[in-house]
């Protein structure tokens, strides 16, 4: 499984849902959004700033992560920013092979 790191923002009325539904109901349903999915929540967490929300997942794959995304921001209520995190393995392998590529201008 690949992992993801979800950053969330509610629109006004997304906060209006959370204050109705509260915090612990948000988490089940993203829980349950997910295990429909075949994927796990590991971590849930709330911030406040400029980002709502913060999910780590597995996730079998691309696909499965954009239909989840696609899903909730179409809702209108979220808005989701999706970044894949790699392992220090998955680093160690990507720094021994090297592409063969030219910088602008060179």
């Amino acid at each position: 499984m690949a992992k993801y790191l979800l950053q969330a923002s509610y629109s006004t009325d997304g906060v209006k849902g959370l204050l109705k539904e509260g915090g612990t109901s948000r988490r089940d349903a993203v829980k349950k959004a997910y295990r429909s999915m075949g994927a796990k929540v590991e971590s849930f967490y709330f911030g406040f700033g400029e980002t709502d929300v913060y999910v780590i997942a597995d996730v079998p794959d691309n696909a499965t992560m954009a239909a989840l995304a696609l899903n909730v921001s179409a809702s209108g209520l979220v808005n989701v920013k999706t970044t894949a995190l790699l392992t220090p393995e998955e680093i160690d392998k990507a720094a021994k092979k090297t592409p063969s590529y030219r910088p602008p201008g060179q």
